[in-house]
Formats: C-alpha cells, sequence, structure tokens
C-alpha cells in the first residue's frame, strides 16, 4: 500500500510540479550553468547505497571548498539556492529516487555512508529497516532545528511506529510548515 502510494502521488507532483521543476532549473542555469541538479551518495534501504538528486543550490565543487553540512550563511549557497532551501523546492528531484524505489515519500532521512559511525550497530541495523524519505517525522515536527540526538530519535520512533496514517498525518505537518501555517 505504502509503495503504491508513493509512485501514485510522485507521479502526480512531478506532473503538477513540472513549470515549477523547469524554472528552478532555468534560474539555476542562467545564474551559475551546470550542472543544475546535485548528485549525493545516501544509505538507503537494507543499508545500500544509491544516487539522491536535489537541484544544485551551491557553488559548483563545494564539496571540494567546504564541510558536508552547511551552516546558517554558508557563502557556498548561492542567491537561486538559497530560495530553493527555504522553499525545499531543491528537495523535489528526490521525487525520481521515489519512484526508482530507493526512497519514500515520507521515512527518516538517507544519510550519508559517513554518518554510519553516529549510530550504534543495532540503531543503524533499525534505521536501515525503511526506505528513506523526501520528509520524515523529524523534519515535520523540528525542520532545520535540533540536535542530532533530536532527530535521530524521530527518525527510529518513524521505523517503529510507521503506518501509512502516520505518513499522510507527516506529509500534512510538512505542507504546514512549509507554507508558515505550522503552529510551532
Amino acid at each position: 500500500m505504502k509503495r503504491a502510494l508513493d509512485v501514485l502521488l510522485s507521479l502526480a507532483a512531478l506532473i503538477l510540479l513540472s513549470p515549477v521543476l523547469a524554472a528552478a532549473a532555468a534560474a539555476i542555469a542562467l545564474e551559475s550553468g551546470r550542472p543544475i541538479l546535485f548528485r549525493q551518495t545516501r544509505v538507503g534501504l537494507g543499508g545500500r547505497e544509491f544516487a539522491m538528486y536535489k537541484f544544485r543550490s551551491m557553488v559548483r565543487n563545494a564539496a571540494a571548498i567546504g564541510p558536508y553540512r552547511t551552516a546558517s550563511g554558508d557563502p557556498r549557497i548561492t542567491p537561486v539556492g538559497r530560495f530553493l532551501r527555504r522553499t525545499s523546492i531543491d528537495e523535489l528531484p528526490q521525487l525520481i529516487n521515489v519512484l526508482a524505489g530507493d526512497m519514500s515519500l515520507v521515512g527518516p532521512r538517507p544519510d550519508l555512508p559517513a554518518q554510519r559511525s553516529q549510530y550504534g550497530e543495532e540503531e543503524w541495523a533499525e534505521r536501515c529497516k525503511v526506505r528513506p524519505g523526501i520528509t520524515g517525522l523529524a523534519q515535520a515536527l523540528l525542520r532545520s532545528s535540533g540536535t542530532e540526538a533530536d532527530r535521530l530519535a524521530l527518525d527510529l520512533r518513524y521505523v517503529r511506529e510507521g503506518s501509512v496514517w502516520l505518513d499522510l498525518k507527516i506529509i500534512g505537518w510538512t505542507l504546514l510548515r512549509l507554507t508558515g501555517k505550522d503552529s510551532n
């Protein structure tokens, strides 16, 4: 049921948001050229690595000139990239990852392989029991705030309590957060 919902909603979102996707791609190309998409290796279901896609929001070769985490005011983020990140439009290419089966609409955010060291063996195995998501409990409730421990606790809570009903609630909370209408 969850996979069917992922495919159906991702296809609908890609169709409905195609003008937004095209505008974002054009803005990136006009501002700083190619590539339009940023590709990064992430860890998915069963610990399998896959290529996750996002719109490029930083200068080319940003990984070579800074850490994998960005900080507030990071000079590597382009002006167009700031807008894409603030509105989460940079995440929309991950709908392709959902269609490919590497990700789900809802689940823990996919980690970089280097982040495995932040987990205990049991926590890592538990986290890899579900497909990672474009949004998740941590993103819906915390957005970018909260500590690594807060996010890990919410990710593991999702793995233990996940359901289609919880997914629908998380999608609703995420949309409220993105539109600025959440109560947090």
